[in-house]
Formats: structure tokens, C-alpha cells, sequence
């Protein structure tokens, strides 16, 4: 069993009848999700994938009781998708929606701070514990159950240090991906505690980006961790003032370079990859495997 949710985890998908909602609904109950609802208001009464579609979060938390829901709403309506999901008291609320307004986002942040809901994301590609449950856009067959956790800014980059571990033999006991924009719900540290905690973990890989200092902020908690962690950075190449990718992946002159933030991990003792086989490589010598 992983971190975060379970093969008993029941998963609400606001957006459900939109194209990106339906399709990756499909492929979520494909790895063996517990989809039992969708939202759409004006389509409630409906079934997208045999899954029922109800008007409201209130709604379907009445008729489906979820414990988590991932939201595929469109930027300008993803806030309100995020308040409804605080209001109906979903513990896990995970937003793979990208280019959400920063100021709809500071929001939704000082809502979450008075309520029970921890959000994944948003602008994420979710989270997947293998042989359990997937929510998100995580692809369904690189994944391999194992003891290995991953917490990441970067979408692709965890997709292919997943597919190169499982290839590897190296299996996951869970994939985080917190999200790339500047304002996310949950940090490196919140989600490297969880894998601390967490019995069927063994080693962690951290996966970090430009821009920003959450790399730097998670040094402290590693540096008492008992797990080893093995970091990644990606960007050494970005240039100051130029966006990566998305949003939060830009440079500010003087400050958010890969190359300070591998720096500031080496001198703190941490063990660093140069490129995703290398990552690999660091956890297999560490694990002597």
C-alpha cells in the first residue's frame, strides 16, 4: 500500500463528460481505479464510462461518498471545481488542470488553509500507486509495483525515470507529481513526510525543476530523513527569464537556476543525478542492487 490513496480510495472526476475528463476516466478505471462518480453541472442523470454523473459535488458526496476527486475543469473554472471540492469536505483533491489565474489560485490556497482537504497539484499529472489505484494522467503501463517513491515538478521527466526504474526492475510504491505552477497545494517537504512514514517505501527520488526555491526548502527535512533520496534537476541549460514548459519554470535573475539548486542539494550531502538513467543508477548503488 502506497501513500495518499489505496485500491479502496473512491475517486470523484469533476469534468467527466469533457474530452480530457471522459478519456482519462477511461484509462483510470482501466488500472483498476474506484471511479463511483463524476460532476458536470447540467448533465447530472447521465453515465460516462458506466460511471453516474450528478450536477454537484454536493450531490454526488450525498449519493457516492468519495474520498478524493480529481479535477478536469478549464482554468477560468477550476477554482470554483476546487471550492466545491473543499466545501464537500473531500479529504484528497487532486487538480491536473493547467493555467489556472494566479490570483483564482491565491484564493483557492487561503480556503484550503481553513479546511480538512489536502490538494495535489494543480497543473499535475496526479498520483499512481501501482496495483492499488491511479488519479491523474499518469501513463497506465510504465508503472511496476515496488518500493521506490517519487515526488516530482515535472510531469514528462516522472514518466520517464518511472518507465527506465520499471524497465530496471525497480518498482514504485507510489508517484506524486505536486505540480509546476507557483502556487500548488502541496510541497516537496508534505509529500517526502508521507514518504517517510510510509512502511513500503525504501528510497525516495525527487525530481525538481528552475525556478523557485521548493528544492532548496526540502533540504532541512532530508537531511533527517532515515530514507536515502536521490534528487534530479532539470534545466541547467534555461536561460534567466525564460518559462520552461510552464509556468512555474522560470528563471528570475539572480535566483532559480538548476545549477544553484544542485549545488545547494550537493553541499547539503544530498546525492544528485545528472540525467534520468544516472538517478536510476544512484538508487540501485545506494539500495546495493
Amino acid at each position: 500500500m502506497g501513500i495518499l490513496i489505496n485500491k479502496d480510495t473512491r475517486v470523484l472526476v469533476q469534468g467527466i463528460t469533457g474530452h480530457e475528463g471522459s478519456l482519462q476516466t477511461e484509462q483510470m478505471l482501466k488500472f483498476g481505479t474506484r471511479i463511483v462518480g463524476g460532476v458536470t453541472p447540467g448533465k447530472g442523470g447521465s453515465r460516462i464510462c458506466g460511471v453516474p454523473v450528478f450536477d454537484s459535488v454536493v450531490e454526488a458526496v450525498d449519493e457516492v461518498k468519495p474520498d478524493a476527486s480529481v479535477i478536469f475543469v478549464p482554468p477560468g473554472f477550476a477554482a470554483d471545481a476546487l471550492f466545491e471540492a473543499i466545501d464537500g469536505g473531500i479529504g484528497l483533491i487532486v487538480c491536473i488542470t493547467e493555467g489556472i489565474p494566479v490570483h483564482d489560485m491565491m484564493r483557492a490556497r487561503a480556503y484550503l488553509e481553513n479546511s480538512s482537504s489536502r490538494l495535489i497539484g494543480p497543473n499535475c499529472p496526479g498520483i499512481t500507486v501501482p496495483g492499488e489505484s491511479k488519479i491523474g494522467i499518469m501513463p497506465n503501463t510504465i508503472h511496476r509495483k515496488g518500493d521506490i517513491g517519487i515526488v516530482s515538478r515535472s510531469g514528462t521527466l516522472t514518466y520517464e525515470i518511472i518507465d527506465i526504474l520499471s524497465r530496471g526492475g525497480l518498482g514504485q510504491s507510489a508517484s506524486v507529481g505536486i505540480g509546476g505552477d507557483p502556487l500548488i497545494g502541496s510541497s516537496f517537504v508534505e509529500i517526502l513526510e508521507l514518504f517517510e512514514k510510509d512502511p513500503a517505501t525504501r528510497a525516495v527520488i525527487l525530481v525538481g525543476e528552475i525556478g523557485g526555491t521548493a528544492e532548496q526548502d526540502s533540504i532541512d527535512f532530508i537531511k533527517r530523513m532515515s530514507k536515502p533520496v536521490v534528487a534530479y534537476v532539470v534545466g541547467v541549460s534555461a536561460p534567466p527569464g525564460k518559462t520552461m514548459g510552464h509556468a512555474g519554470a522560470i528563471v528570475s535573475m539572480g535566483g532559480g537556476t538548476a545549477l544553484e539548486k544542485i549545488q545547494a542539494f550537493e553541499n547539503a550531502g544530498i546525492t544528485v543525478g545528472r540525467s534520468p538513467g544516472d538517478v536510476v543508477e544512484k538508487v540501485k548503488h545506494i539500495l546495493q542492487i
